[in-house]
């Protein structure tokens, strides 16, 4: 059975070098496009990607809808299709400007490969995520055991990632010397540290409370005293396994090495929450709470800027749109607080101004449904 098209596969090769360096798209996000690719060439059996009519687009969309995940059984859904069909539409858009298919299809035939309206508002309607609050993940940090050396690591993970709000990855690959408990801060230093767009940025530690920090404090002061370790030593170093008293592999202390990606850091977090009686809230999700909390806190816009820029975002608006997003029943009590404000100031009806701010929010509210 046919498994690839030799002359596909050359230009994929470009368009994915394309995409890394001329788009400065992630490894990992390219990985997704070619994916997508490559299901379409198993759809329409490794045909020349020259001979690509609309009619086939068509077809691969009616095909996606029908298939399942291989895990749930489920359909596959809306978010999945849609990101699918738009990494394919800008592949053959980009295609049709490339010698050799200039003359085969043109550019506004890739947009055969759009879903419909109704199904892109569904694939990328926002929602509602279930965000810990500060003090359940204050609780969980409190309820996790911490005698061993596996276990204080575990402790000082997740009450590291409630102060910094760092990105799970970044978190697997800091060294010792990157935090200042002086100062309250750690320096995401892109030359070491795996942060997203390998930015460069100092985070000082979130107001989430001082025993927080006494908990990463005493954890770097084990390392320095107890475990010898140095400036350039792994801040969370790697589980060591090894056989132990029976005869059973399993951990017997800690090594010297970073992890090389952060899925051990997601299974610390969900043991953790797990363990507290909570659901389990993987360590990006932090970065909504924290996002929440300066929402509440911050009183001025210099605040809040200071405040995004803190979690590593450019834009402050990227903290309000992609994290800040009030959730249903915060919405419901932020519209309690403006009817009692203004019934106890106007001592009346609702003023003109309350009205337009209650429009405002049941629009957003109908948006979002």
């Amino acid at each position: 059975m046919k498994k690839y098209h030799p002359k596909n596969e050359r230009i994929k090769r470009r368009y994915f070098d394309y995409l890394k360096e001329a788009k400065r798209m992630d490894v990992s996000s390219v990985d997704l496009v070619a994916a997508s690719i490559a299901a379409f060439e198993q759809y329409s059996n490794y045909q020349d990607f020259a001979k690509f009519h609309i009619e086939k687009a068509k077809s691969f969309k009616a095909h996606l809808a029908k298939q399942r995940n291989a895990t749930t059984g489920n359909p596959l859904s809306k978010a999945t299709i849609h990101s699918r069909l738009m990494a394919l539409k800008a592949f053959f858009f980009w295609l049709a400007g490339q010698p050799g298919y200039r003359s085969k299809f043109s550019y506004a035939d890739a947009d055969f490969f759009n879903p419909s309206a109704n199904d892109s508002r569904i694939a990328t309607a926002r929602r509602d995520k279930k965000v810990p609050t500060v003090e359940q993940v204050r609780h969980v940090i409190f309820t996790m055991p911490d005698g061993s050396d596996v276990e204080k690591r575990d402790r000082a993970i997740v009450a590291f990632t409630l102060l910094t709000g760092a990105r799970d990855n970044a978190v697997a690959s800091f060294r010792l010397k990157h935090v200042d408990l002086a100062a309250r801060s750690v320096f995401q230093d892109a030359r070491d540290v795996r942060t997203k767009s390998r930015k460069t940025f100092t985070t000082f530690f979130f107001p989430v409370g001082e025993d927080v920090e006494a908990v990463l404090a005493e954890w770097i002061d084990h390392l320095k005293s107890k475990l010898w370790f140095g400036p350039d030593d792994p801040l969370f170093p790697r589980t060591e396994v090894a056989l132990t008293n029976a005869d059973l592999f399993g951990a017997v202390g800690l090594s010297r090495d970073h992890w090389k990606n952060a899925s051990a850091i997601r299974r610390i977090f969900r043991t953790a929450f797990e363990a507290a009686g909570l659901p389990y809230a993987n360590p990006h999700s932090l970065r909504n709470t924290l996002a929440m909390l300066g929402e509440q806190h911050c009183r001025t816009p210099e605040e809040f800027k200071a405040w995004s820029q803190n979690l590593g975002h450019e834009q402050v608006l990227t903290t309000f749109t992609s994290y800040g997003t009030v959730a249903t029943n915060r919405q419901a009590e932020i519209l309690t607080l403006i009817v009692n404000r203004e019934h106890s100031q106007q001592g009346g009806p609702l003023s003109a101004t309350a009205l337009d701010a209650l429009h405002t929010v049941l629009k957003e509210l109908s948006a979002k449904r």
